[in-house]
């Protein structure tokens, strides 16, 4: 793992050192079960319930409406079914986006065969989920309304608040998928503007198998996992101790860490993608230019395969696209739902930074795929579109275009119009509590 630069931390993080170490006593001395009287028990029900001050505290919700799930994937699905089920009586009419992870889209696409009707709600070019789609979607028996915070895929950003203001006063229950946006950018429960929220700890530096639905007060949800009534009746079945205990200490991690690194992530993803594009031809972003998650950079080489591309990246770890879906098969649903076509989703890579990405790892990782890609392309006929310069990314603050430059012993991205916005690359390494070892 020291030796290769790993670069898909949407598809997952590697567990904190400190998060491990708060998990460890869970899986030896005190492993009671939660549910159980004695003074086990008791010691797991306290460290359960202190975890879920942590988060409340993490989202600015109450701690009752934190109820814990195995994962991001049954919060999604507990957040569809168990919304569209527990307010049937209300309508039958669900409003979800194009750009969902299949946790949501498929949990919609299941109410359907229960009399159930969706509408799905297009994306723009850029993948982003305008409030007047979703107006515009809206009937007088919708009931749930279903919009990611951030695309896996391409990182774009949906202004959930200005969604909200649309779906506000209709009795219509508002949920958000906030798996990839949480830890990166801001996810206050009071300001999202939303009645249920998704969240998965190992996107953050925790362990798997566990995350979180925060449920609005009053919102009805019929439960998916019947049993012994845990957490209130709304998710049923014995709590992972160790892996609550761990949520919960890797949001606590991320709230000392998440400026400082989001700040340097933004910055090396534009000099990855600055490097690129002044060596090479025909590289394209896909996805929002400014509202896009500061980890993530998606784009298209084009004239080459994005799986051949991929592989031929020894050390470097890099997802040709999300884990939850196969693209060997066809375009994902997020590049159809944009409107780009079969090329550019093949020639397509995501690379998603992590808190312990470095400098050095970014200079590795632009050389061999600047090789990688040279080397693809060599001898095979180009259209006219990957033999075009390719853009230069833009300043976040004006949108100029940015270029490199070095001043004294720092690696600079300034932007061409205007000096003033120049951000500095952070040429040291991340402070070493902020990673895993």
């Amino acid at each position: 793992m020291s030796d290769t630069v790993y670069l898909d931390h949407n598809a997952t993080t590697p567990l904190a050192a400190e998060v491990r170490e708060a998990m460890e006593p869970f899986h030896h001395a005190r492993f009671g079960n939660a549910s159980c009287k004695h003074a086990l028990g008791q010691d797991a029900r306290k460290a359960i319930e202190e975890a879920r001050a942590v988060v409340a505290d993490f989202f600015g919700c109450a701690r009752d409406e934190v109820v814990f799930t195995g994962g991001g994937t049954e919060a999604n699905n507990l957040a569809i079914k168990g919304a569209a089920l527990g307010r049937r009586d209300r309508g039958k009419h669900l409003v979800i986006s194009s750009v969902e992870h299949p946790s949501v889209s498929l949990s919609a696409k299941f109410m359907e065969s229960l009399g159930f009707e969706v509408t799905v709600v297009p994306a723009s070019p850029t993948g982003q989920i305008t409030p007047d789609a979703v107006a515009a979607a809206l009937r007088k028996d919708t009931q749930l309304v279903s919009v990611v915070h951030a695309n896996n895929e391409v990182g774009t950003i949906n202004r959930l608040d200005e969604i909200a203001a649309v779906v506000r006063g209709k009795r219509i229950v508002f949920h958000s998928d906030a798996i990839q946006s949480t830890t990166k950018i801001p996810t206050a429960w009071p300001f999202l503007g939303v009645d249920l929220l998704s969240v998965a700890a190992h996107k953050i530096y925790g362990p798997k198998g566990v995350g979180c639905l925060i449920v609005g007060r009053g919102q009805k949800l019929e439960p998916l996992l019947h049993g012994a009534g845990h957490e209130k009746g709304r998710r049923s079945g014995t709590e992972n101790t160790a892996g609550i205990v761990g949520f919960a200490a890797a949001l606590k991690l991320a709230r000392r860490h998440m400026v400082e690194a989001g700040e340097r992530m933004v910055a090396l993803r534009d000099l990855l993608h600055l490097r690129l594009a002044e060596s090479l031809p025909g590289v394209v972003l896909n996805g929002a230019l400014l509202d896009r998650l500061p980890n993530t950079l998606n784009v298209s080489f084009l004239g080459v395969s994005g799986a051949e591309l991929a592989a031929r990246l020894e050390g470097v770890t890099i997802a040709t696209g999300p884990a939850c879906h196969d693209r060997a098969s066809a375009p994902s649903p997020t590049f159809q739902a944009m409107g780009l076509g079969p090329d550019r989703a093949s020639s397509s890579l995501r690379i998603s930074l992590g808190r312990g990405t470095t400098l050095a790892d970014i200079e590795t990782v632009s050389e061999r795929l600047v090789d990688a890609v040279t080397a693809l392309r060599s001898g095979k006929s180009l259209d006219a579109a990957a033999k075009k310069t390719s853009e230069h990314p833009r300043c976040p603050r004006c949108e100029r275009p940015l270029r490199l430059e070095t001043l004294r012993t720092v690696a600079a991205i300034v932007c061409e119009q205007h000096p003033r916005c120049r951000y500095e690359v952070a040429l040291s390494e991340p402070t070493a509590s902020s990673v895993a070892d």
